[in-house]
């Protein structure tokens, strides 16, 4: 693996941001290691530094929101390997979490070996989920068609989505990603298309679905 590996830790539990810096600490080829105690901080962060290699999310982190968190920093940035870390280790969060664009799951209550097999897996460009965990399919069908949705948007238009989800108005947003508001205005449209939805608040209560469940 090549050196110098940047690792932003998301997560609002300073013990368990502790327990992961261990982890990562048995790895060489990690370098750099930034902390986000809330998912605003885990956004900036992620929007701030192009160079990063590696997120470890907690879902359930103040302002997160569970899965609509993933997507959320999906469309900040699609390039970098995101790691989800939860306590909420069902098959069905673990599948939805890969399904919506996660390179790797890691419970709560993994050991340390654990951690670092799944951190260097995902460093090395594999997928790491729990071994032993049968993942299933999707029982859901109004999920199974809303992850295929959501699959269907652009790194663009799922960043604009988790802006309408934190009720920045077509101004706000185009003023957050140096736009003009023609521009944010089309790609509202095209989000509402794919979503198969007519207004703003019906995708923010349809994103708000796979947030909340199965959390």
């Amino acid at each position: 693996m090549p050196s110098g590996y940047k690792v932003l830790i998301a997560d609002d539990h300073p013990l368990f941001r502790g327990a992961l810096k261990q982890a990562l600490a048995g790895i060489g080829d990690v370098a750099t290691i930034l902390e986000a105690g809330d998912f605003d901080s885990a956004k900036a962060s992620v929007a701030g530094a192009e160079d990063m290699d590696l997120v470890l999310l907690d879902l359930a982190m103040p302002g997160a929101a569970g899965l609509s968190g993933l997507i959320s920093l999906r469309g900040i940035n699609a390039t970098v390997p995101l790691v989800v870390v939860s306590a909420h280790d069902d098959p069905a969060t673990i599948r939805r979490s890969l399904e919506l664009g996660a390179s790797g799951f890691i419970s709560k209550s993994a050991s340390m070996e654990d951690i670092r097999r799944a951190v260097e897996t995902v460093l090395d460009g594999g997928v790491s989920a729990p071994a032993g965990i049968d993942l299933g399919v999707e029982r859901d069908p109004d999920i199974s068609d809303l992850i295929n949705r959501l699959q269907s948007l652009t790194p663009q238009q799922t960043r604009v989505l988790g802006m309408l989800a934190e009720g920045l108005l077509n101004k706000q947003i185009a003023y957050e990603l140096g736009v003009s508001e023609a521009t944010i205005k089309a790609h509202v449209s095209a989000v509402l298309h794919k979503l198969g939805v007519d207004s703003r608040t019906q995708a923010v209560i349809l994103l708000s679905r796979i947030g909340a469940d199965p959390l």
